[in-house]
């Protein structure tokens, strides 16, 4: 009498047991992911930087690195983004607030693999420059400068 009791409390607090396990880790695994949230590097005030990109940014899928800065830009401003590096082939991409391309850029029109794009702004916010290099190339320091460009 006393084994069958053993075996039906211990078949009775199988599926608590198993249901607890099942919920601690899920807890631990979504600790995890928040402590690596994406949080895309500010510009500086001169909206001007000197970096370097590298197997620790994120990776595009491609071979590829790319890092983000945060920008806020204006309705009607008209700006240049410049991105120049010795060590990779460059490309940058403006996108909006809600993950879409804006505009991309991957050849400058000097002949050269840094990237020179212009564009409009149609609303208010916080934009997204990323940074990446063409193909699997492995990334190195670079250069972004951002133009508000002003009529004369």
């Amino acid at each position: 009498m006393i084994k069958a009791f053993a075996a039906r409390f211990s078949q009775a607090l199988l599926v608590p047991a198993t249901l607890l396990a099942v919920c601690l880790s899920t807890l631990t695994v979504r600790a995890q992911t928040q402590s690596r949230l994406y949080n895309p590097i500010s510009l500086p005030a001169n909206n001007e930087i000197t970096d370097s990109l590298s197997d620790k940014d994120i990776p595009t899928g491609q071979g590829g690195f790319a890092r983000d800065y945060a920008v806020t830009l204006n309705t009607g401003d008209n700006v240049a983004i410049d991105l120049t590096s010795e060590n990779f082939d460059t490309i940058v991409t403006l996108l909006a607030k809600n993950g879409t391309t804006v505009a991309e850029n991957d050849d400058g029109p000097d002949g050269s693999t840094n990237s020179l794009l212009f564009t409009r702004i149609k609303d208010n916010g916080t934009y997204i420059i990323r940074v990446r290099a063409f193909g699997e190339t492995a990334g190195g320091e670079f250069k972004l400068k951002v133009t508000r460009l002003r009529e004369i």
